[in-house]
């Protein structure tokens, strides 16, 4: 019986320069879709393995090599005999973590002849608990009864939550709504809405990630769930700047209340706080109110104070004769000093 070429590249839909990164999403699209514990399809099983040896090569830096010399110029289903030298190579296979607790075509026993043609046969190597035709063998080291194999925990899913600088400073229980996706019994992914109440716990950074456990993408068979994660965005805030767990604010001041030194009010995230200003502060100095930003177990912030001196744009009389004055006896010259 002749050998069939098959194109792994055209199973799984890359490209021939796919990165690797690429090659894993795009097999864990297509094993979604047409797992047999979800996807009732007659032909789903056998794409399934179709799909699990394609990854099996491509994955694999030393077959995805080997199967790249063999070059562009065959087509899938064309008549292939391997070149000479080729006869005697073996290659060991053992479980990936992709596929450990779930259904894989290795799992079923059998790769396609073309397969092992190139690689000598598709059963995994001593001690990972394969035996071609007879699942796992029980108390086997890597191995566990073919029954429980089939079990295959759900992906872990990511989404973005926006957070006010409030929720993040006290903390705050919020409700958010996500469009989630999930698959039917038919293997077709449906979206739904899910409204979910999350617990912000005080002092919460910017880029910080909340797990919902149990959230996350379906699992196989039995499988469990995968967890869901919000990676926290807290929005801009009206007064405040938000840099790391410290927080910024620009406080306009009189020329008297720097030249002569005062203690002027400044806004908190918990009401005004009083700052002494020493004499001859200038604008442009940023002072240091400690503890005033985020505070959690993790870190304590502070408040960073950004003086500017505020000019009156209108005097009165006697306000005009008293800067006159200033300017008649004082000495300083800004340009110079």
């Amino acid at each position: 019986m002749s050998v069939k070429f098959k194109d792994y590249y055209e199973v799984l839909g890359v490209a021939r320069t796919a990165s690797a990164d690429d090659i894993r999403k795009q097999y864990r699209k297509l094993a979604r879709k047409y797992h047999p514990d979800v996807n009732k399809h007659a032909d789903a099983e056998s794409r399934f393995k179709e799909i699990g040896e394609a990854y099996e090569v491509l994955s694999d830096v030393e077959k995805r090599k080997r199967y790249d010399q063999l070059g562009a110029n065959y087509h899938a289903g064309q008549d292939f005999a391997p070149p000479p030298g080729w006869e005697n190579m073996q290659y060991e296979f053992g479980a990936r973590p992709e596929s450990a607790g779930g259904y894989t075509a290795e799992a079923a026993g059998d790769f396609s002849d073309f397969f092992e043609t190139l690689f000598g046969g598709g059963g995994f190597r001593p001690g990972g608990g394969f035996r071609p035709g007879g699942g796992f063998r029980p108390g086997q080291a890597g191995g566990e009864p073919f029954q429980n194999f089939r079990k295959r925990r759900g992906e872990d899913h990511e989404a973005t939550v926006t957070i006010s600088l409030e929720e993040a400073f006290h903390g705050a229980k919020k409700p958010i709504h996500l469009q989630v996706a999930r698959m039917d019994e038919h293997g077709r992914v449906q979206r739904e809405s899910k409204q979910y109440t999350v617990q912000i716990p005080p002092g919460t950074a910017d880029g910080a990630r909340i797990r919902l456990a149990g959230q996350g993408g379906q699992g196989a068979g039995e499988g469990a769930a995968g967890d869901l994660y919000l990676r926290v965005q807290i929005a801009p805030h009206p007064v405040f700047r938000l840099i790391g767990a410290d927080l910024e604010v620009t406080v306009p001041v009189a020329p008297w209340e720097v030249a002569l030194g005062a203690k002027v009010p400044v806004p908190t995230m918990t009401g005004n706080a009083m700052l002494a200003l020493p004499a001859g502060t200038q604008s442009g100095q940023r002072l240091r109110l400690r503890g005033k930003g985020l505070a959690s177990a993790r870190h304590h912030g502070d408040l960073i104070v950004n003086i500017q001196v505020a000019v009156p744009r209108h005097l009165n009389e006697k306000e005009k004769t008293l800067f006159a004055e200033l300017a008649r006896v004082s000495s300083f010259n800004p340009r110079v000093d």
